[in-house]
Formats: C-alpha cells, structure tokens, sequence
C-alpha cells in the first residue's frame, strides 16, 4: 500500500495546526515533520514542543525525520511529544544501532536516512531491525529542490535486498516528488513518499494527494 506522507517544511508556519488538518482531511497518512538543527543542514525549523502542540490536533502518523547532529540527544523529547516514527541520519550517528533500540524502547518505529552520496552498504547490518528506511532524493536541507534520477537505481537495490531477505522494512523517499517522479519511485520500490511544494502548493490537495498513487 503506498502512503503519503506531506511535508509540513512547505506548509504556513503561521497557521500550522490548520495546514496539518488539510493535508490528513485530504487523504494524506503521515505528517513528515522535518528538524533541522543549522548544524547537520544549514536550516534551523522546529522543535519539540511544536510537534506536541500538533499531536493535539490530529492522530495522523507523524513521521519525525532527524536532520541533526548528535540525533541520540533528541530522541525522548520527540517520543514524550508524540512522535510515532522516529528517523535519524546514518551520516550523523556514531553507534545506530543503539539509536535504533533506544527509539524502539521509547515506543515508536525506527527509521534511518541515507544521504545521495551515502551507499546502502551502510545499513545492511541494520535492515533486519528497521521499520523504515529513508532515501533522500535530493540533498537535504532545503524544500521544492529537484529529483536526482540516479537514486532510483538504489531504491531499485534496496528493494531487491529487503525482500530478498524477508524484511519488514518500508522504503520512504523524500525530494523532488510530484506526480511524475512519484510514478518512477513506486516502480522503483518505494512504498512511502515524501511531498512538500508539490502538495502544499497545489491549487487542489486532496488531488494532489491523489496523483502520487495513480
């Protein structure tokens, strides 16, 4: 089943409970909220408590993506908040899989993020305790940059290694989707996708929504 997970970096910060409403009343299953720390990627968004706030406004998944130096410090503020998965940067982790079973232990799904540059050889030690694996297909930091084909091909692999292995985890890409590049990643595999500007500044959402499926 393929999931929509809008971006709430594209959203109104200044009416945010209400962009959260419109994105879940038209369809959409998670709520990606990036946390960007000015360190890991150049942008400062959002902290915990705004993500509490939220948690009171709708029952959504909210998917928490951790672009932050030192990911293993924010865990249990972003868990007590209500964050229902919890994703962290291969890049930034010294030990992933304590951080893996410390989200685990603190209640929700584990997932990790893997750069453009980043190989998949990375992760494989890590696949079987996985709830998600992350590919950004663009460089993050940044919203509405554009899709870097060559990650199909490791979207593409990693599809290939998760079920040739029996794992449970899903495949979220984040960068550059839209209707089109939305087709070429489900082909590719992916099962989870990430939209930003083409959701939040779509004239009509839940049709926006809608076409990442199609």
């Amino acid at each position: 089943m393929i999931k929509i997970a809008p971006s709430i970096l594209s959203a109104d910060f200044a009416h945010l409970a209400d962009e959260v409403k419109k994105i879940t009343e038209a369809g959409a299953e998670y709520v990606h909220i990036d946390v960007m720390d000015g360190s890991f990627v150049p942008n400062i968004t959002l902290g915990s408590p705004v993500v509490k706030s939220l948690r009171k406004e709708t029952r959504a998944v909210f998917d928490v993506h951790l672009m932050v130096e030192h990911p293993e410090t924010q865990l249990a503020a972003f868990a007590e908040a209500g964050a229902d998965i919890i994703t962290f940067h291969i890049e930034a982790a010294k030990h992933p899989h304590r951080i893996i079973q410390e989200i685990k232990a603190l209640g929700c799904k584990a997932g990790i993020a893997l750069n453009p540059g980043t190989p998949l050889a990375l992760i494989e030690e890590l696949l079987a305790d996985l709830d998600m694996v992350l590919i950004m297909t663009v460089n993050p930091g940044f919203g509405g940059q554009k899709f870097i084909p060559s990650m199909l091909d490791k979207i593409e692999r990693l599809r290939e290694i998760i079920d040739g292995n029996e794992f449970a985890a899903d495949i979220q890409v984040d960068g550059g989707i839209n209707a089109e590049t939305g087709r070429e990643v489900r082909e590719a595999g992916a099962n989870i996708l990430v939209a930003g500007s083409y959701v939040y500044g779509a004239a009509d959402i839940p049709a926006a929504i809608a076409s990442l499926r199609a």
